[in-house]
């Protein structure tokens, strides 16, 4: 019976540090990443990866979110710690000059302003990173994001990553 309990406990720690230390498969559950990753789409989602390369702008990652941090979501980085964002009328500005090569990105709704298609100029603090969907007017991101008491929380910390997606623009 102490050998069965054994081999449980050890193979239930072996698929935590899998999990945790090498990746595991995410499965997309809303359309905030259209058309790059599609809903229901099974993605695997590699942990090991930001051990040996930092975050960089146009990364998927998959993180806890900033506001629960328990449910997980799937968006890219647009900006890194150091970096300046800021966004007018649904354009993105990055230190300061637009950002005109975005193919991946969507907007349904071009002809409206959404709430999160206006913030101010901001800085990314050195630990974090500025994320948004793919699918700009159906995706709920850094820009639109709120802690409880209804003040902003633009930034996902990086510690919060658990993984990234590699997938290239479509």
């Amino acid at each position: 019976m102490k050998n069965l309990l054994f081999l449980i406990l050890l193979g239930v720690a072996g698929a935590y540090f899998f999990r945790t230390n090498v990746g595991g498969f995410v499965k997309v559950e809303s359309g905030s990443m259209e058309p790059t990753l599609e809903v229901y789409d099974i993605e695997w989602a590699n942990a090991w990866y930001y051990v040996t390369n930092p975050v960089e702008r146009g990364d998927i990652i998959v993180f806890r979110s900033p506001v629960d941090g328990k449910r997980g979501l799937i968006k890219r980085v647009i900006a890194v710690g150091g970096d300046t964002i800021e966004i007018r009328d649904k354009k993105i500005y990055l230190n300061w000059k637009e950002m005109v090569e975005e193919p991946y990105a969507v907007y349904k709704r071009e002809k409206e302003i959404l709430q999160g298609d206006n913030i101010p100029e901001i800085k990314i603090p050195d630990d974090c990173v500025f994320a948004m969907g793919d699918n700009r007017d159906w995706s709920e991101d850094s820009r639109d994001w709120k802690d409880a008491s209804g003040k902003p929380i633009y930034f996902v910390p990086v510690k919060n990553i658990v993984g990234r997606i590699n997938k290239d623009a479509e």
